[in-house]
């Protein structure tokens, strides 16, 4: 016992244990926000140092005298924040994201890329960590999983294009359930069935059932929720109370029928929510959003202070042999079998082959069989020994591909040209000539644009331009899932409607950040507070007061265009104003580091020298407007 915990009352630990854990969740996330670095690596780290000081395991052994009560209290409560996880990941999976290349390749992954892993995981086990056959070919079925616990941070954090970001998120999503039931099954013809005969129908018929009772369940309880809410039979209020209590019982419903069915059935549950076209569930997908965050701060802290560095230690040089082979050899195979003829190009497949981290699916599963095994061995002092190896084993290769993949997952993308670490490119909600002329700015000084407007003359005239360009509405799915935001980072909300800006910059303050979303002065921004909109809503107000989207169309119509110009010593910006006059409007500062700044009501930006600005200046020649952006 720590010195801290002899300073507590013993009855008192948890509870202060349970308050710590949150508190130092959200400071991991929010250091790893300042300093740029994958929030689980500081997780993980958080985690390890509360444990030095609170480890649950050891406080509720000492409560009870059962050494076995902390893994039987822990795992149950990490299997139902797993299914949270779960659920909330399959609300992301849209099938509009399975094009031809996409779909394969995540088929491939869930079927060929685990075999290979699976096949040449036991392998490994059994020659590297000594263990027997049957042990090494368990262990192996749970460590294909990676997972959203891992995967989704990760994501986050790296923000690749559209399509290796899909497959990625497919997998990590779909293939939970699938390497869960894999192990099952292995556990249940290896160990439950020891000494019966074993037949090829015996699995069959486990795949069968966990697919009937999982895709079953998942999808009856998902039609009922949709129907419940179409009706108005629940009170708004209760959206999100409803689908998570409903995810948490069919979660168990399912795993009380058939052993991990329940992972199986809260992914389809969300991914059949996601893929209905009756009813809009935004409301209940942002909740989850926030609830997943908070479930896998909470899950690795409580995952980094239960390691006991002393059991890593005892695996040794086997265990770090072990992990390193598994990224270097295990998972560049699987890639390089599952993405044979794929649709995938070089760079997307090197991307897959070193991005596979395991999170706390694979420590959960692992440490339940390892309990299990252990208390059935009948004094088999062999199993015994070699099932106490499986625990840290993994604990290693959880540590071990969270650090390598987490260090090295981000500069890779950026290298292979899957990823920019602060993209500045923009998307713009409307595509008037004023703003098709900004876009041509940007795009030719080397940065990523693209156009959404519902009006058609004004989209072919942006794709004339050569602009990447959608006739849809902002607000709209497509927008969100269909578009390809590679190296872009920010969204100006430049529409004629207020109503439409305000609610493009709520949507998207999910996607890119409140910091990052900006939106026109409506129209009535003088009117006081009866005009405001909410904080959410509102956006970061562009350019300078009193310049709306009105007063930029009747500017253009003027003879004002947007003009990039270079600032030096020799040619200030105050010379610049001098040259084209007072009236100038800043809209963009490019500094010497390609860094874009965008002009704002409450952040004037002044061009320095060494730095560009793209301004709206008046031209000599009145320009008749162009009628398509009336």
């Amino acid at each position: 016992m720590t010195h801290l915990e002899q300073g507590i009352a013993l009855d008192d630990q948890i509870f202060y244990y349970l308050a710590v854990v949150p508190l130092l969740g959200m400071l991991a996330q929010l250091v790893a926000w300042w300093i740029r670095v994958p929030s689980i690596l500081l997780l993980l780290g958080f985690g390890v140092l509360l444990g030095f000081w609170m480890n649950p395991d050891h406080i509720l052994q000492e409560i009870s005298g059962d050494e076995t009560l902390g893994p039987k209290i822990v795992f149950p409560l990490v299997s139902l924040a797993v299914a949270v996880i779960l659920f909330e990941g399959g609300l992301s999976l849209r099938f509009s994201e399975l094009k031809a290349s996409v779909g394969g390749a995540v088929v491939r992954l869930c079927t060929v890329g685990v075999l290979v892993s699976w096949l040449l995981g036991s392998l490994l086990a059994w020659v590297i960590l000594d263990i027997q056959m049957k042990l090494a070919v368990l262990l192996a079925a749970v460590l294909v999983v990676t997972g959203p616990t891992v995967v989704a941070p990760l994501l986050r954090y790296i923000r690749p294009n559209r399509k290796i970001g899909s497959v990625v998120k497919w997998e990590g999503i779909i293939i939970d359930p699938v390497g869960a039931i894999l192990a099952v099954l292995v556990y249940e013809q290896l160990f439950f069935h020891e000494g019966e005969a074993v037949t090829l129908w015996s699995p069959v018929l486990g795949i069968l059932k966990t697919a009937v009772i999982g895709i079953g369940i998942g999808c009856v309880s998902a039609w009922i929720l949709a129907v419940v809410v179409k009706r108005y039979w629940l009170p708004d209020y209760l959206h999100g109370l409803a689908f998570l209590a409903s995810a948490l019982a069919m979660f168990a419903l399912s795993n009380y029928l058939m052993h991990e069915t329940g992972l199986v059935t809260v992914t389809v549950m969300g991914i059949f929510l996601a893929n209905q076209k009756h009813l809009s569930i935004e409301h209940v997908v942002e909740f989850k959003e926030n609830l997943g965050v908070f479930l896998i701060s909470c899950l690795f802290i409580v995952l980094g202070s239960r390691l006991d560095l002393a059991v890593l230690g005892e695996v040794g040089w086997r265990g770090v042999l072990f992990v390193l082979l598994m990224i270097l050899i295990v998972r560049p195979l699987s890639i390089w079998a599952a993405m044979w003829k794929s649709g995938l190009n070089r760079e997307e497949k090197i991307f897959l082959a070193f991005l596979a981290p395991r999170g706390i699916v694979a420590a959960a599963v692992v440490s339940v069989f390892a309990l299990k095994i252990i208390a059935t061995a009948h004094g088999d002092e062999s199993l015994i020994a070699d099932a106490e190896v499986m625990v840290p084993a993994t604990f290693m290769l959880i540590v071990g591909t969270v650090a390598i993949y987490g260090l090295g997952a981000a500069p890779l993308a950026r290298k292979l040209g899957l990823a920019e670490s602060k993209p500045q490119g923009i998307l713009f909600g409307g595509a008037a000539a004023w703003i098709r002329d900004i876009a041509v700015i940007l795009k030719d000084a080397g940065y990523a644009v693209v156009l959404v407007d519902t009006n058609y003359r004004n989209i072919s005239a942006a794709k004339m331009a050569g602009l990447p360009a959608h006739c849809k509405s902002i607000l709209s799915e497509y927008a969100h899932e269909e578009i390809d935001l590679a190296g872009v980072g920010r969204f100006m909300a430049l529409t004629k409607n207020d109503a439409v800006n305000a609610m493009a910059v709520a949507e998207f303050s999910h996607f890119f950040g409140s910091q990052n979303v900006y939106r026109l002065l409506p129209r009535d921004a003088d009117k006081g507070s009866r005009a405001k909109v909410g904080e959410v809503a509102k956006g970061r107000e562009l350019f300078t007061e009193h310049w709306g989207e009105e007063r930029f169309e009747a500017a253009y119509a003027e003879g004002f265009r947007p003009k990039l110009t270079r600032i030096s010593k020799e040619f200030t910006f105050e010379d610049f104003k001098a040259q084209h006059g007072e009236e100038v409007i800043v809209i963009f500062v490019i500094d010497k580091n390609g860094m874009v700044n965008i002009n704002t009501t409450d952040i004037k930006l002044e061009p320095l020298s060494e730095q560009s600005v793209i301004s709206f200046v008046k031209t000599d020649a009145v320009v008749e407007a162009d009628s398509d952006s009336a």
